[in-house]
């Protein structure tokens, strides 16, 4: 099919989301389109399976995380700077993240090993050396702690933070990328974890896609 609609609309989206992205970056996103759609067909990486819909769903979904954690690793100091993603399935968010923001050593760590090794195909194939695969359940991955832990629509606050705390370097922070606001999984947090704090939540606005996203920022709270 003709990249050039696909192209034009990425390029729409980054500006309106006030991304500076080179030409570059922007093969190299469409380069991990195209990967993704071509994958799915025999790894059933996602339910989407036009790329007219994963570009939206998908890449510009997950572009979307880019510039609060630009904000957040600059205001921290970070950089270089490591991101664990956790289920990250076919590598959303962390693919995105590793593409665009190349100062960050991005993990993506997910249970099943066609996927982890999907990506390890794509930091191959689009020589992202920022970026690796690891087939392995969070809690049994064996790395250097990180920066910041994100993932996308994976688990519950509760799972996702219990499974991911033993990675957190000191003042490292999670982010969660979610839909709706999630009240119930709030107070659930709040209940079951009194150690851990939401500390700030975001909406998120996804050029052309007419759904509510916010991004949840968490971290372990300080003995007081």
């Amino acid at each position: 099919m003709d990249p050039t609609p696909l192209r034009e609309r990425l390029q729409s989206a980054a500006t309106e989301l006030q991304l500076a992205l080179s030409d570059s970056q922007l093969d190299q996103l469409l380069a991990y389109l195209a990967l993704l759609a071509k994958w799915n067909k025999v790894y059933n990486l996602s339910a989407v399976r036009e790329p007219e819909a994963m570009l939206t769903q998908h890449l510009i979904d997950s572009l979307s995380l880019i510039p609060p954690l630009r904000r957040h690793t600059q205001a921290a100091g970070l950089n270089p700077w490591r991101l664990l993603d956790v289920g990250s399935g076919g590598g959303l968010p962390g693919v995105v993240v590793a593409i665009c923001l190349p100062e960050a050593q991005v993990v993506c760590v997910d249970a099943v090993g066609k996927k982890a090794f999907f990506i390890a195909q794509v930091a191959a194939e689009l020589r992202l050396a920022n970026l690796r695969g690891e087939h392995a359940r969070v809690q049994e991955l064996k790395a250097a702690p990180f920066d910041l832990i994100t993932s996308r629509a994976f688990a519950s606050l509760v799972d996702f933070t219990d499974w991911s705390a033993g990675h957190l370097k000191p003042g490292a922070v999670w982010a969660a990328m979610k839909g709706q606001h999630p009240t119930e999984e709030l107070a659930e947090l709040a209940q079951r974890a009194p150690d851990r704090e939401v500390f700030h939540v975001e909406q998120l606005q996804v050029p052309g896609l007419q759904a509510q996203r916010c991004l949840l920022w968490l971290r372990p709270k300080t003995p007081a």
